[in-house]
């Protein structure tokens, strides 16, 4: 289990995803990709796990399949594991040493997972109350589930599946 640990927004966060999705670019260059900076640390003002989240859409996943050497050599590690629960994603980290944690969540542009991260990612910008609701919970089960990060992760799914269920139908792909 992986301990909890969240902080206030870093202003250097926008930077540290701008040079890993210049990194990523290259890893893809042949290809035509959307990169994304998702999760928290994408969110100015919002408290977080110090971890750049990215999303990067490809055609499809053979494509990103076909990367994965390239990806290894600039020091992320595949998880096939985790493509039980999701998958539509191949998930990547990249554990922080001489540059920053990195996830990537690599899918299909403009699929259902791709959607539904910008949706979120986007009304967390767009609405400061509704972040600041989000940033207590994260906070209060930080604080509940301190050593344990897959229980934290969970236990933020309702309030996620909360919002999805207030939106209109056109807004959930």
């Amino acid at each position: 289990m992986a301990t909890v640990i969240l902080v206030e927004y870093q202003s250097q966060w926008p930077q540290r995803f701008r040079d890993a999705a210049a990194e990523l670019e290259t890893a893809f260059a042949d290809l035509t990709v959307h990169i994304e900076h998702i999760g928290s640390t994408s969110v100015e003002g919002l408290c977080a796990k110090p971890i750049i989240d990215i999303m990067l859409g490809a055609d499809d996943l053979p494509a990103i399949a076909s990367r994965i050497p390239r990806l290894v050599a600039l020091g992320y590690r595949y998880k096939p594991e985790h493509e039980v629960v999701l998958p539509e994603r191949r998930y990547f980290s990249r554990p922080a040493a001489d540059a920053p944690q990195v996830h990537l969540h690599a899918v299909v542009a403009r699929g259902g997972f791709w959607h539904r991260h910008l949706a979120f990612r986007d009304a967390l910008r767009s609405d400061p109350a509704f972040a600041r609701r989000y940033a207590e919970l994260k906070r209060g089960l930080a604080a509940e589930h301190p050593d344990d990060r897959a229980a934290y992760t969970d236990a933020k799914g309702p309030f996620i599946a909360q919002w999805f269920a207030a939106q209109p139908s056109a807004d959930r792909t």
